[in-house]
């Protein structure tokens, strides 16, 4: 199983921090950035050598399901 952050969505929130601050403002006084979006993977053949069972219910609310 992973579960983190979604990086390219993350990374698209990157640009207007970087616009703000060559516009000169102080990057001490800007909010930081959380990510709002995650992104969850399954890897069934893993699961089934170490003896995990997954319920279905997770697997539908995976992104990923690698078999």
């Amino acid at each position: 199983m992973s579960y983190g952050p979604n990086w390219p969505t993350l990374f698209r929130a990157v640009p207007p921090y970087v616009d703000k601050i060559l516009k000169g403002e102080n990057p001490a006084e800007m909010p930081v950035a959380q990510p709002t979006s995650f992104y969850l993977a399954f890897n069934l053949k893993t699961a089934k050598m170490i003896g995990v069972d997954i319920p279905p219910t997770m697997l539908t609310r995976a992104d990923r399901v690698i078999e």
